[in-house]
């Protein structure tokens, strides 16, 4: 099987995917995959290196390979070409978080080329990475979530002032400001009175065209992982502990301050209705592979969802691999391995759709 490993991408988070990427390589069973390392730059350029053999070693060998010509859409198309050529059943994995990956661009462009790929389809990967798209479809599958408002650049350029006071009259403070299709906790402030709320919506409107405000819920955060196709399998439920309110960007991925409880400490009662919310979430969004599925759980023992993240982190330092080992003791390559699988599995059964009457 030709494994075809996409990381990088035009993306805020593009660091993020590298760091995905790195512990990935490191990890794979290389006796049964042949590799291919595909590396997008921040600029959008596509660069092919040589297969890879053996784990990476380091972060530089990720970024070795350099574009063939200086024109964005020609490095994609001589990739696809040379990726062509390479024979035998072919299989991507994309790794790519936030914006031109995650949101389903990478997505459709396989379907195009009819290359099986790992992970969420078009649709699910685009509804999930827009916050507000995605809340509209778990309401509509009656799931409780927090209060939210979401608004448009314009819609802040005409109207700012009754934003703000819709925002203090719907949610109160604190509240939560979020660029809508974006991840990592990039972009998003805890506010606590209208001075940073308006600080808020100008720093998230550097990331996005779209935000989404939300009432904060006091309480802990679970998260379930979920693995599979038309019938997908919910981890045991964890939890990561937090002294602080907030955690940002760097304290997720670079000063090393969360800790992970896993199994969470909850109730059998609670762990069964986040499984119950996380697989009707999943399928709300038409979901394929794998996702995170993140809830807010008050003391009285309330259910709120939070997120669902298509494309979650598998850094040495990310939930969803962990959480897989501590319920069924599956290994990290284990666990790309049945992705792998299932990706196999779904492009198969779509081959039986007819494209002609």
């Amino acid at each position: 099987m030709i494994l075809i490993v996409l990381y990088g991408g035009k993306s805020v988070e593009h660091d993020i995917s590298l760091k995905t990427a790195f512990t990935v390589l490191q990890s794979l069973h290389f006796d049964q995959h042949e590799v291919y390392p595909v590396y997008i730059t921040r600029e959008g350029y596509w660069c092919l290196g040589g297969r890879l053999e053996q784990p990476a070693t380091s972060m530089e060998q990720l970024l070795s390979s350099r574009p063939r010509t200086e024109d964005a859409a020609g490095s994609l198309g001589s990739v696809l070409l040379q990726l062509s050529e390479l024979p035998g059943p072919k299989v991507a994995l994309p790794l790519l978080h936030g914006s031109c990956g995650e949101d389903g661009t990478v997505q459709g462009l396989l379907e195009l080329i009819d290359v099986a790929y790992v992970g969420n389809g078009v649709l699910g990967s685009a509804a999930a990475l827009d916050k507000s798209i995605a809340k509209a479809l778990f309401a509509q599958a009656g799931i409780p979530q927090a209060r939210h408002l979401a608004y448009r650049r314009a819609d802040w350029a005409a109207s700012s002032e009754d934003i703000v006071q819709q925002i203090e009259h719907e949610l109160g403070y604190p509240c939560y400001v979020k660029p809508a299709s974006l991840g990592s906790s990039i972009g998003i402030s805890r506010c606590l009175d209208r001075e940073q709320v308006l600080r808020g919506i100008h720093h998230a409107f550097k990331y996005d065209r779209k935000i989404v405000v939300e009432e904060e819920i006091a309480g802990r955060e679970i998260q379930v992982a979920v693995l599979g196709n038309e019938q997908p399998a919910v981890s045991v439920p964890g939890e990561f502990i937090q002294d602080q309110t907030f955690f940002d960007y760097d304290a997720k991925y670079f000063r090393g301050e969360l800790t992970m409880s896993i199994p969470a400490d909850i109730s059998a009662e609670t762990a069964q209705q986040i499984e119950r919310y996380a697989v009707l979430a999943y399928k709300a969004m038409d979901g394929a592979g794998l996702a995170r599925v993140d809830f807010f759980v008050e003391p009285t023992g309330q259910l709120y969802l939070n997120e669902i993240n298509t494309l979650p982190g598998f850094t040495n330092c990310s939930m969803y691999p962990v959480m897989w080992e501590r319920t069924d003791g599956t290994s990290y390559a284990e666990l790309i391995d049945k992705l792998i699988d299932y990706a196999v599995n779904r492009h198969a059964d779509k081959q039986s759709i007819r494209y002609e009457r």
